[in-house]
């Protein structure tokens, strides 16, 4: 895989990373931030984990690759809070048990299976404290398989086609996760091929789950165009 400029060429509809955190990731989950103890599952090679180690006390990184393991601490090696650490895929089995107040991943699980989801889900309700919350960027092209069980939409970023919101929302039943929302997105494409889930590990078994607030986002091009309007015509200005 070519990474370029350590993954920061994928913010260029944003146009830079610092947009792409501030307008669309921040903008989402900035209410669980700063926290105690941060995961990010998939940092790659840390286009988001610059904005996140300055908001947590503890932080752990899992990659299923060690390159970008390896990357991370390269680049950031005065951030002692910070761990970086490989996984198989579907374990966090380096995440100490009821020990993490937040869950990230971003740009990363979109191309990920059902079964690796839920092996993700199940750990994290293992991880997570109870009351934790975690924000996940996934595949919804499992929305648009049609009877015949054909793909019936284009796929020009490689999502995975079998997850939808609804595979997610369902393997979260299973697990004992309650999710609070689910974002579908337009990612370049004229159909909602992403989601964003926010979920919640409840403090007691017992809490009935919440509905959860679905969200058609159907100008994320917009969003990402406004963002890079911005940084262009303020952040790049001369002083």
């Amino acid at each position: 895989k070519e990474w370029g400029h350590d993954g920061s060429e994928w913010s260029s509809a944003w146009g830079s990373d610092a947009a792409m955190w501030q307008h669309t990731v921040y903008a989402r989950i900035g209410r669980f931030l700063p926290c105690a103890n941060l995961l990010e599952i998939g940092p790659g090679r840390g286009r988001l984990t610059e904005f996140l180690l300055p908001l947590c006390e503890r932080y752990i990184g899992v990659d299923l690759a060690y390159s970008c393991i390896e990357a991370c601490r390269a680049r950031f090696p005065s951030a002692k809070h910070a761990r970086f650490t490989t996984t198989s895929g579907t374990e966090l089995s380096a995440v100490g048990s009821a020990s993490i107040d937040f869950a990230v991943s971003w740009d990363s699980l979109v191309h990920a299976d059902a079964s690796v989801l839920s092996g993700y889900l199940g750990e994290l309700t293992r991880v997570l404290r109870p009351g934790g919350s975690a924000f996940l960027h996934h595949s919804n092209l499992g929305a648009f398989i049609g009877d015949d069980g054909e793909l019936g939409v284009e796929n020009p970023y490689w999502r995975d086609q079998e997850v939808s919101s609804d595979t997610v929302a369902e393997i979260c039943e299973q697990q004992g996760l309650h999710v609070n929302v689910q974002e579908c997105i337009q990612w370049g494409v004229p159909h909602l091929s992403d989601c964003f889930t926010l979920l919640r590990l409840p403090k007691d078994p017992t809490e009935p789950p919440p509905g959860i607030r679905r969200i058609s986002h159907l100008d994320m091009n917009g969003e990402m165009h406004v963002a890079r309007q911005l940084t262009e015509g303020y952040w790049l200005t001369n002083r």
